[in-house]
Formats: C-alpha cells, structure tokens, sequence
C-alpha cells in the first residue's frame, strides 16, 4: 500500500497539470473584440476572416490573431518637408493627415507600414502640388492646397483599405530671408494703412467742421428769414390796425355829420338859419388864412342882414 501512494500522487498531478494547461489554452482561444476595434485572425499563416465587435473563438495552435486594427479616426503630424515653388524659393511645410481605416483586411496586407507610406506619399504629393504655385500662392491658397492633397492622398490610399478624411497644412515655414522681406513689408503695409487712416480722419474732420459751419450759416440765415417775416408780419398788423382806427374815426365823424343833418332835418330850419350856418361854414373855412372868399349871392344878403344888425344894436 506504501509503494502504490507515490505513483498515484504524480498521476493526479499529470492529470491536473493536464485540465490545467487545456483550460488555459482554451482561455487564449476565447477572444473579446472591443467597440471600434477589428481583428485579423489568420489559419495556418493565411487569411481566414475579420473579426468584428463581440466574442469569438479560435482553434488552438491553429488560428492565431494576427493584427488588430483600430477604426476609430486616427491623426499623424509629419515632420516639415522641403518645398520648392514655381518661383524656386526652398520653404518648409509640416502636414496633419486625418485617416480612418475601412477595411481592415486591406489595411493589414495592402502595404508593409502604412504609416510611412502616407508621409512619402504626402511629402511627394506636396511638392507636386507646391512646384506648380509660386511664394505668394503657396502662403494664400492653403485651403486650395488642402483640397488637392486630400483627394491625391484619398485615392492613392482606397487600395490599402485607409481613407484620408482631411489634410491640413499646419504650418509654413519660408527661409530667413524671405521672413525679413515679409516682415519690412508687413511694416511698410502697416505704415501706408496707419497714414491712408489718419489721412482720412483728417478729411472726415474737415469735411465735419465744413459741414458744421455751412448749417450755421444756413441755420443764421433762416432765423434772419423768419425774424424779418415776423417784423413784416408786425408791421402789417400795426398798419392794419392804424388803418382800421383811421376807419372806425371817419366812421364816427360821418356818423356824427349824419346824426347833425339828421337832427337839422328832424328841427326844420329855416332858410335864414341855413344860410346863417352856411356863411359860419365859410368863416371856418377861412379861419383867417384865405385872402379871398367867393360868397354865393344868396349868402352875401343874409351877410348884408347880419352886418345892418349889428350897427343897429352897437347904435343902441
């Protein structure tokens, strides 16, 4: 019974180093693809399938993983390259490039390091693209450059399962010498714009203050307009006015004269008595300036009367 115990004991130990080697193969075949990721499970060294989002297993010794390939968006920057224009100034441009991966199969046989092949592959379609622009294009049509790169990029890498989403120029970098000329220039452009500003500031301000004395000026000349039609307007009323009361007295006079024939017709003089008044008239007419008086004839008998009358009554 002694000697049987140790053969037992390594048996169970076989047995469970056995169960614990299978379970632990069978762990390393259970795979969990997570959300945006994509595997490459190849057989016997060849492509069998893509795995996508979830749980998967493979056969053991077998089957082996072998990419796993990220779908989300992805962002390189390239190191700055060197440029030549149409105008054979030598610059340095760094790109961005925006990719995704869409087919994941491609993206793991279509090229050996997809990575750097987009930045040879950029590189070589920048200076294509830059060739054609001379100094002044190249620094103003960045979204024109933008555009024809992505488009380039986009179907040079279609067969190796990449899409190029966008392609930004991130910065530009002319020689020294080119920096001081755009610098002096920049300068002299602020100069001119600050002189053209205060040039026109000071035409503003004249025209302001020409503007501001010809309202005066017109202003003055409406208030003299309406002060004169105001005096006119004045004297019209005081004119009127004089006139309405030289009226109102004529009127009172005649009325008066009217109201004396009136009262003279109502007394039924006589014709001595008219008379009477009538050469009292004339003397009033006189009033001791006349040198001459032309007395009606019927007058002149009554003047005669009145003079015999009087002697009598100073003989008396």
């Amino acid at each position: 019974m002694n000697t049987s115990t140790p053969g037992v004991s390594i048996g169970v130990i076989i047995l469970v180093a056995f169960v614990v080697i299978v379970l632990l193969l069978l762990a390393t075949c259970v795979k969990v693809v997570p959300q945006a990721q994509a595997y490459i499970l190849e057989r016997l060294g060849g492509y069998q399938e893509t795995w996508g989002v979830g749980l998967h297993i493979k056969i053991p010794l077998i089957d082996r993983v072998a990419k796993k390939v990220l779908l989300k968006e992805q962002v390189v920057d390239f190191a700055p390259q060197p440029v030549i224009t149409k105008d054979n100034v030598t610059m340095r441009i760094d790109t961005v490039v925006f990719y995704q991966i869409t087919d994941p199969k491609l993206y793991a046989y279509g090229v050996e390091n997809p990575i750097m092949a987009i930045e040879n592959l950029t590189a070589t379609t920048l200076r294509n693209i830059i060739g054609d622009l001379e100094l002044d294009e190249t620094l103003t049509s960045r979204e024109i450059i933008n555009t024809k790169m992505r488009v380039s990029l986009d179907v040079a890498t279609d067969p190796w399962g990449i899409k190029v989403n966008r392609v930004e120029l991130k910065n530009i970098i002319p020689p020294a010498a080119i920096q001081d000329a755009m610098e002096k220039q920049m300068k002299a452009e602020r100069e001119r714009r600050e002189s053209i500003l205060i040039a026109e500031g000071e035409k503003k301000s004249t025209i302001l203050v020409a503007e501001g004395k010809k309202q005066s000026a017109i202003l003055e000349a409406e208030a003299e307009k309406e002060a004169a039609i105001l005096r006119a307007e004045a004297k019209k009323e005081a004119t009127i006015r004089e006139a309405e009361g030289q009226a109102e007295a004529i009127m009172v006079v005649q009325k008066a004269n009217a109201d004396g024939i009136r009262f003279l017709n109502e007394a039924s003089p006589s014709s001595q008595v008219i008379q009477l008044k009538s050469l009292d008239a004339f003397a009033k007419a006189a009033d001791g300036k006349a040198t001459k008086i032309i007395i009606p004839s019927e007058i002149q008998g009554i003047a005669g009367l009145v003079k015999s009358v009087t002697e009598v009554g100073k003989d008396s």
